[in-house]
């Protein structure tokens, strides 16, 4: 287990050294393309030291990669394996608010293709309306300024943004029965959070599903994860789980897999979209 940006780093670095050895430059070679000394392009590709994005466009201009997408998943990449790129991203006016975690989270959210989660407790924070976010950061971390909690929720829908993108983010989602009927924020937050979630379930890139009481006990009572994918950029999946203090990062090829299959089976338990959704809309009636 990892913190975020280590093995971001690392993974940049792996694919950096991938793209110079098809690109045919010795690592002195390219060094000297780009106006370095070896031992920068070394350290960068054995993930010992940060990179900048700008950097990283410097380095894939002499490898002649002219991908837009893959230029902008490592640009992305470098953002999150360090606070050298924070500052040409959204989230950098919050740097004072936000801690390095949360930080890393989003970073990995808005360069991911796709995302798959199950959640136990709270409708996750791409789904989430105004109301409910701001109850769910006010019982989450009691005798917060107000302030504070209007800039946290403001950060919670910003992130939102990566649904409608273009191309957009992949999410699927299991939610547990729990989630649906935790009164949380009142009546009235929570029928506009269930008729939200009725709404956004009707994107083409969202598939939302509900993990009844009626199946009992399953492999997601272990606790809520996140699988993020990027397709662009080959063995970049990431599992992070989120703990009350901090944030693990798990890249290894068995976790990978053992989390990928545990969330085939919690899916393949959980109602359909379609009859997800009518229970949605029976349980906000009825609200």
């Amino acid at each position: 287990m990892q913190h975020g940006p280590a093995v971001r780093r690392r993974k940049l670095g792996e694919e950096l050294r991938t793209l110079r050895d098809r690109s045919g430059l010795t690592s002195g070679e390219a060094a000297r393309l780009v106006g370095w000394h070896q031992s920068k392009v070394s350290r960068i590709e054995t993930g010992r030291s940060g990179v900048k994005p700008e950097d990283v466009r410097l380095l894939l201009d002499a490898y002649g990669v002219g991908d837009t997408r893959e230029r902008a998943l490592l640009e992305a990449l470098a953002a999150s394996a360090g606070d050298s790129g924070q500052g040409r991203q959204w989230w950098h006016e919050y740097r004072g608010l936000l801690p390095q975690e949360y930080r890393d989270f989003i970073s990995l959210e808005a360069s991911a293709g796709a995302a798959r989660t199950v959640e136990l407790s709270v409708v996750p924070g791409l789904l989430q309306t105004a109301g409910y976010a701001r109850a769910v950061t006010r019982a989450a971390l009691g005798g917060l300024p107000e302030p504070k909690v209007d800039a946290l929720v403001d950060v919670r829908l910003a992130r939102q943004a990566v649904l409608r993108a273009d191309p957009p983010l992949e999410l699927s989602a299991v939610l547990d029965e729990a989630v649906l009927r935790r009164q949380i924020g009142g009546p009235e937050v929570m029928r506009e959070q269930l008729r939200h979630l009725v709404a956004v379930a009707e994107l083409p890139q969202v598939r939302l599903q509900v993990l009844p009481f009626s199946v009992g006990g399953h492999l997601g009572l272990t606790g809520p994860f996140v699988i993020f994918s990027f397709p662009s950029i080959a063995d970049l999946d990431v599992v992070v789980l989120d703990h009350l203090t901090s944030s693990l990062y798990l890249e290894r090829k068995e976790d990978l897999e053992a989390y990928g299959a545990a969330f085939r089976t919690i899916q393949a338990h959980a109602l359909p979209p379609h009859d997800s959704s009518d229970l949605i809309s029976a349980i906000a009636d009825g609200a």
